[in-house]
């Protein structure tokens, strides 16, 4: 998947840009501050989900515009095919309503998911082995959404469920019976099919990845686990989640939440040459590891979609080593597609092989070179 045109108007510091790109590496480079992240901000944005800093919609306002802003691009997922227009923002009148198009029609957000793959790394991701349940299992959610877009929609439908199931419980014991169980099954069907793509993705994952030497990049053993920590041994199917939330519904009450679920689940990593769980790793080899998982990944959605990701490394060559960075930027270019790289000195950046597009972000304005 290549970006060919991206165009943002309002959008955190840029009030107006228009940048053409092609396949390969795309450099971002200028000083702290300057909107190098924003931009990769916009492009995340042009996938399903709430992009790479989960921000409210609100915030990406530029200070000072009237209270909209607009993303536009045009993805082109290969030389065969026509270039399809995505689009998105949000309107002054209705702040908290996300707008997509495709194609110029009106469409849901989850509908993107069919027409581009996002993948990122960010600095703020840098801890993720150490942080909460709920940030990993959103990143492998993220993963599997490259790999099977209709996984938006599963989840999203979970989560109204069990906000529901959550409101009825608060009820008990004068809860609708026949609702309360009506909105289990849903749990149970749309719980499964997040189970089973997660599972799948992890599989695909690990055989991707034992394709990959351990060296210049640290290579993750990934596992699913519950929310107590134990491995998960088997997927979940509907009937035994329709179960699991029927005779846990007064621990559930009484927790005033869902004690357990595929929305407790989850993602194990150890380093693959050590032994150590990802969580007691250095920094460094966190760091590594993350970075390995999102470019076998990205083979994995070449493999599968028959087009590679976008890929938006945020000042991922400034913490890598001279050898480290050339072996990234040799793979990146090796294997096709496009990858967005930010930096702040533009001496990160000499290395690149070609095909190459260089930017300058200075204040909100973009020059090339």
């Amino acid at each position: 998947m290549t970006l060919i045109r991206l165009s943002l108007t309002d959008f955190r510091n840029h009030a107006g840009a228009d940048l053409a790109a092609q396949a390969g590496i795309v450099a971002l480079h200028g000083d702290n501050g300057a909107g190098k992240t924003n931009i990769l901000e916009a492009i995340s944005l042009l996938a399903p989900g709430r992009g790479l800093r989960r921000a409210p919609l609100s915030d990406m306002v530029r200070d000072g515009a009237g209270g909209g802003f607009a993303i536009f691009a045009e993805v082109q997922a290969g030389a065969e095919l026509s270039p399809v227009a995505l689009g998105t923002g949000i309107e002054a009148a209705h702040p908290g309503r996300r707008i997509v198009r495709i194609n110029g029609a009106s469409a849901a957000a989850a509908s993107l998911g069919e027409w581009i793959a996002v993948l990122w790394l960010t600095p703020a991701m840098d801890r993720l082995f150490v942080e909460t349940a709920g940030n990993r299992r959103r990143f492998l959610d993220r993963l599997v959404l490259a790999l099977d877009p209709r996984h938006a929609q599963h989840g999203n439908r979970y989560e109204a469920a069990l906000r529901a199931r959550g409101k009825l419980l608060a009820d008990l014991p004068a809860a609708d019976e026949q609702w309360l169980t009506s909105l289990e099954v849903q749990l149970a069907e749309h719980g499964a099919a997040m189970d089973a793509a997660r599972q799948d993705t992890l599989v695909a994952l690990a055989a991707e990845l034992a394709e990959q030497p351990d060296a210049p990049f640290a290579r993750p053993l990934l596992t699913l686990v519950d929310g107590d920590g134990a491995p998960r041994t088997a997927p979940y199917d509907v009937d035994a989640l329709k179960m699991l939330f029927r005779t846990r519904r007064r621990i559930d009450a009484a927790a005033g939440r869902a004690t357990a679920g595929p929305h407790r689940d989850d993602l194990g990593a150890v380093h693959a040459a050590t032994g150590r769980a990802a969580a007691r790793c250095s920094t460094g080899e966190q760091k590594a590891m993350l970075l390995s998982l999102v470019l076998a990944h990205s083979d994995l959605v070449a493999r599968r979609r028959g087009a590679r990701p976008l890929l938006l490394l945020d000042e991922v060559a400034a913490h890598l080593d001279p050898m480290r960075r050339a072996a990234l930027y040799e793979r990146l270019a090796g294997q096709g597609g496009q990858a967005w790289l930010t930096g702040t000195e533009a001496a990160l950046f000499d290395d690149m092989p070609g095909p190459a597009t260089r930017f300058r972000i200075a204040g909100g304005r973009i020059a090339a070179g």
